[in-house]
């Protein structure tokens, strides 16, 4: 479903400030893979990403999603195939419109725009029982202004309209870790319940090694701008977080020095 091959990215190149975010990175993801990325900061894992939505164009290496080379398109051109949930719950929402409104345009996402009445009063049935869903009361809302919800509850709703169309690929880049350890649970599992009934196929940055442990078949570690750990399965589900820090500690050639992962 993804395919990332020899894909580099350096910014500001040439210049006192020059980074290589990307290093000749490498990953393929089958069909229904929900893979957690863990890596310290500056490790690329947002840069990665960014790459895969369109963000900034890469410099080196190709992004393939279900066969088809996306590497050229712009952002607005694979939100098509791509959903996204953002760390901050302010993205990925409009504001100042209504609940229902910001569904109709995730409804909408990589269509062409047409001249008929914006909501059907079928599509408000359809919104009502996905919010319902949610368990958060939303359905009795669809009238008020997402500005008002609050981060658990826009962070839940920014994850329904990213995947309501079922993309073929959702990237939640650290889509919890602005909220408090409750609602951030509350909205993990949601996830989980989302990306298992429609098989999505997921990508999930975290900073917490527990959750990257608990969460998807397959765990990834990243470093400098590539993938230094690997593993899925029987493997992952047998690992601990010692496990975990043994094993970077070992592909890296050193220890992992992240407070806000260690202490995560």
């Amino acid at each position: 479903m993804l395919r990332i091959e020899h894909v580099s990215k350096t910014f500001f190149p040439g210049s006192v400030n020059e980074k290589r975010a990307l290093n000749d990175l490498n990953l393929q993801m089958n069909p229904g893979d929900f893979i957690t990325v863990i890596g310290g900061n500056g490790a690329g894992k947002s840069t990665m990403l960014n790459s895969i939505a369109g963000v900034f164009p890469i410099d080196a290496g190709k992004i393939i999603i279900d066969g088809e080379d996306i590497s050229k398109k712009a952002e607005h051109q694979r939100a098509k195939y791509i959903g996204r949930v953002f760390q901050d719950p302010m993205l990925g929402t409009a504001a100042g419109m209504m609940i229902e409104e910001n569904l109709a345009l995730a409804a909408r996402r990589g269509k062409t725009p047409t001249l008929a009445w914006a909501i059907k009063d079928s599509e408000r049935d359809d919104f009502r029982e996905m919010l319902r869903g949610l368990d958060l009361g939303l359905e009795s809302r669809m009238t008020n202004r997402v500005g008002l919800l609050s981060g658990g509850q826009r962070q839940a709703l920014t994850l329904l309209m990213a995947t309501m169309n079922q993309p073929k690929l959702l990237l939640l880049d650290e889509h919890t870790a602005a909220l408090d350890p409750k609602t951030a649970e509350k909205v993990l599992n949601l996830t989980l319940d989302i990306v298992q009934r429609h098989h999505l196929t997921t990508l999930m940055i975290t900073h917490n090694m527990r959750d990257a442990l608990r969460f998807g078949n397959r765990l990834v570690m990243m470093n400098a701008g590539r993938i230094v750990v690997d593993v899925e399965g029987e493997e992952k589900e047998k690992l601990t977080i010692p496990d975990l820090l043994a094993l970077f500690e070992k592909a890296s050639g050193s220890a992992l020095d992240n407070d806000r992962i260690l202490l995560g």
